[in-house]
C-alpha cells in the first residue's frame, strides 16, 4: 500500500507488479534492484530535461526581446539635399546624429549644358551625357524615349552602363539585392561612381539583403554614398524571428525596383539584383522585363523615389548597425573589394564582363545611333503611406491599373509571375471576358513556380476563370527553346541568354521561371513594373511601374507573346467533363496532360494541401 500511496508502482516491496505489467517475464539476472534504478534516477533525468526546457525558453525570450526592440529614432536623420551646383563637399564618413530636424532629400535636378553659362568652367560640374539625347522633331516635350529589355544580358549591361555614365546622381531602389556574382559587381559599380563624385542613394527593402549588413555599412561610410533600409527588422542577427513579434508591420514589403541616373535616364521593371535575374543561377533563372526610359519620366520616377527615401519607413543603415559608422576604420573580415576581386578572377564573372563589351544599348543611345520609341510614359506607384494604412484607395496602384483595364475595348494580355486574383479579381476578369474583351493570362505552371503556395492560390480560381472565357497559359520550366531561338522575347530571352552564358554548362540545365509583370491593353498601352496580380501587390506590398502609351511598342510585345505562347507555355483548358487539362504543343502535335505537367507527386500534393488553407489574403 505504501507503494501505491507513493505512486511509483515499482518498489522492492512489490516486485511482482513489474512482472504483471510485462507480457514477457524478466531474465533471471534482472533482480528487483534493477527495477529500482529507473525510479531512483528518474527525478534526475526529469530535472535535466526541465533545465533544458527552461534554457531554451529563456533563449527564445531573449531572441524575441531583441527582435521586438523598438526601431531607432529618425530624429536628425542625415540627408543629402537637392544639390546646388557645383557639387557640394562630400558627406563626411559616418556623421554623428544631431537633434536637428531631418532635412528632406530630393532627386538631382537634371543638368543641361545651358544651365551653367553664368558659372566658370572650372566650377561647373560636367553635363550629364543623357542630357544630349534630344527629342526628335515633332515629338511632344512631355514624351520620353523607351526601350523594352527582356534579355537578361542586356538588362544587366544597361544597369552597369547607366551607372558608369552618371555624372551627378544615382537613385537606386530594390526589393532584393543578392551578394552573388552580379549583385557584388553592381555594388562595386555604385562604389566606383561614388568615388568619382556621383551622389549615390541606395534604398533597399530589409527583407531582401540577407547577409549584406557589413558590405552595405562599408559603402554607407563612403563620401557621396548613403544606404537606407526600408521597413527594417530591429534585430539584425536573427531577423526572421522579428515576424513572431511584429508580423503585421514586417509582412508588408517595399517591392519597387528602379535605377535612375542624373534624373534623366531610368530603368524600371520586375528584376531584382542577383544571378537568378540575370541568367546564371544554377537552380532557377527568371524570365523578366524592364523598360529603359530617357526624358521627363525619369524626373517623375525620381520624385517617387524621394517620397520613399524621406518617408518614416526609410532608416539609414548606421542607425540600425552599431558599428556601421566605423566601417572604414575597421576593415570588415572580407571587404567588397576583396570579394569583387575574387569574382573577377574566376569564371563566373566572365560572361557578364564580356556582355559589357558586347552591349551596345546604352552607348548607342548616347551616340543617338539607336532609335528610341518616343511616347507618353506615366509612372504609377503606391505611396509610402500604404504601409501606415492612410493611403486613400484611389491613390493605390490597384485602383489605377483597374481603371486602365476597364478601358479595354478588344483585348487584354496579363503576364504575371504570381497570379492570385482572389474572389474580387476573378470576378473582374470574368466580367471582362464575358463583355467580349479577349482576356489572356500568362503565369507560372506548378513545375515552374518558385512559390508553390502562390500557385495553390491561383489554382482554386482556375476553373471559374476558364468557364467565364478567360484564356490561361502556364509557363513551362524546361529550356528546349534556348538552343534554337534566335529572337528574344518576353518569355524566351532568359532561356536563350542562359544557354549562351553557360555554354551548355550547369546553368543551361537549370529551371526557368517566369518573373515578369507586364500588361497589354488593346495592343496600344503597355505596363512594365513590379506589380503582380496577387493579394500581396493588391493590399500589402508597395509597387511601381510605367504605363507606356505606344501602339508601336505594344504591338511588338504582343506579337512576340503570340509567337512564344505556342512553345513556351501550356495552354490550360476545360475538357468536355469540365476538368482542367494542359495542352502542350510539340513538333509531333498537341499533347494533352491531365495532371499538372512536369510536377512531381509531392509538389502536386503540397499544392493541393495549400489549396485548402485560409492564406489567400497574404499570397
Amino acid at each position: 500500500m505504501a507503494a501505491e500511496a507513493g505512486g511509483s508502482g515499482y518498489s522492492p516491496a512489490h516486485p511482482l507488479r513489474v512482472f504483471r505489467r510485462c507480457r514477457n517475464p524478466p531474465m533471471p539476472h534482472r533482480s528487483s534492484t534493477h527495477a529500482w534504478r529507473p525510479a531512483s534516477h528518474g527525478w534526475r533525468i526529469g530535472l535535466i530535461a526541465a533545465c533544458i526546457k527552461l534554457a531554451l525558453l529563456g533563449a527564445l525570450v531573449w531572441l524575441l526581446s531583441g527582435c521586438a526592440a523598438p526601431l531607432p529614432s529618425l530624429e536628425g536623420r542625415s540627408s543629402s539635399m537637392q544639390f546646388p551646383l557645383p557639387l557640394p563637399a562630400p558627406r563626411a564618413a559616418a556623421p554623428a546624429p544631431t537633434t536637428a530636424a531631418a532635412s528632406p532629400s530630393h532627386t538631382m535636378p537634371p543638368t543641361l549644358p545651358t544651365q551653367h553659362s553664368a558659372q566658370s568652367a572650372a566650377a561647373a560640374p560636367p553635363a550629364s551625357p543623357f542630357a544630349a539625347i534630344r527629342h526628335p522633331a515633332g515629338v511632344p516635350a512631355e514624351h520620353s524615349g523607351v526601350l523594352v529589355l527582356s534579355s537578361p544580358l542586356e538588362a544587366y549591361a544597361a544597369r552597369v552602363l547607366l551607372v558608369r555614365n552618371a555624372v551627378q546622381s544615382l537613385d537606386v531602389q530594390y526589393y532584393i539585392w543578392k551578394s552573388d556574382t552580379t549583385g557584388l559587381l553592381l555594388l562595386d559599380e555604385l562604389r566606383a561612381a561614388a568615388e568619382r563624385g556621383v551622389r549615390v542613394r541606395l534604398l533597399l527593402d530589409d527583407n531582401g539583403i540577407e547577409g549584406m549588413d557589413r558590405l552595405l555599412a562599408e559603402l554607407h561610410a563612403l563620401p557621396h554614398f548613403e544606404v537606407r533600409l526600408f521597413n527594417p527588422f530591429s534585430g539584425r542577427s536573427f531577423k526572421r524571428l522579428g515576424y513572431l513579434s511584429d508580423f503585421s508591420r514586417l509582412n508588408q514589403r517595399m517591392h519597387n525596383k528602379s535605377l535612375t541616373a542624373d534624373s534623366l535616364a531610368t530603368l524600371v521593371g520586375g528584376r531584382n539584383i542577383g544571378d537568378p535575374y540575370f541568367g546564371i543561377d544554377d537552380e532557377v533563372n527568371f524570365a523578366d522585363v524592364d523598360a529603359l526610359a530617357i526624358g521627363p519620366v525619369a524626373r517623375e520616377v525620381g520624385a517617387w523615389f524621394d517620397q520613399y527615401w524621406n518617408s518614416d519607413f526609410a532608416y539609414p543603415i548606421d542607425r540600425l548597425l552599431a558599428n556601421a559608422g566605423q566601417a572604414q576604420a575597421v576593415e570588415p573580415p572580407e571587404s567588397l573589394a576583396d570579394r569583387v576581386a575574387a569574382i573577377k578572377s574566376g569564371l563566373a564573372a566572365e560572361p557578364y564582363l564580356d556582355a559589357l563589351d558586347r552591349s551596345t544599348t546604352v552607348q548607342a543611345l548616347l551616340q543617338q545611333s539607336r532609335p528610341l520609341n518616343w511616347a507618353r510614359v506615366r509612372v504609377v506607384s503606391d505611396p509610402p503611406s500604404k504601409f501606415s494604412g492612410t493611403a486613400p484607395e484611389r491613390a493605390l496602384m490597384l485602383d489605377r491599373l483597374s481603371t486602365e483595364l476597364g478601358r479595354a475595348q478588344s483585348e487584354v494580355d496579363l503576364v504575371s509571375a504570381y497570379f492570385v486574383p482572389g474572389e474580387r479579381g476573378s470576378a473582374i476578369l470574368a466580367e471582362l471576358a464575358k463583355s467580349g474583351v479577349q482576356t489572356r493570362i500568362v503565369t507560372n505552371s506548378l513545375a515552374a513556380t518558385d512559390v508553390a503556395s502562390v500557385h495553390a492560390g491561383y489554382a482554386k480560381r482556375r476553373k471559374a476563370l476558364l468557364a467565364a472565357g478567360v484564356r490561361l497559359y502556364e509557363f513551362k520550366p524546361d529550356a528546349t527553346l534556348a538552343q534554337r531561338s534566335g529572337r528574344a522575347g518576353l518569355l524566351n530571352a532568359t532561356r536563350r541568354d542562359r544557354a549562351l552564358l553557360a555554354g551548355g554548362g550547369s546553368a543551361a540545365g537549370s529551371a526557368a521561371s517566369l518573373h515578369g509583370k507586364t500588361f497589354l491593353v488593346d495592343r496600344s498601352r503597355l505596363f512594365v513594373g513590379s506589380f503582380n496580380l496577387d493579394q500581396r501587390s493588391f493590399f500589402l506590398n508597395s509597387e511601381m511601374g510605367l504605363i507606356i502609351d505606344s501602339p508601336a511598342i505594344s504591338r511588338q510585345v504582343a506579337e512576340g507573346l503570340d509567337r512564344e505562347l505556342t512553345t513556351e507555355a501550356y495552354e490550360v483548358r476545360l475538357d468536355a467533363r469540365g476538368q482542367v487539362v494542359w495542352i502542350e504543343r510539340t513538333a509531333e502535335g498537341e499533347l494533352e496532360h491531365r495532371t499538372e505537367p512536369n510536377a512531381g507527386l509531392w509538389r502536386r500534393f503540397l499544392s493541393w494541401l495549400l489549396h485548402w488553407l485560409p492564406v489567400e489574403w497574404m499570397l
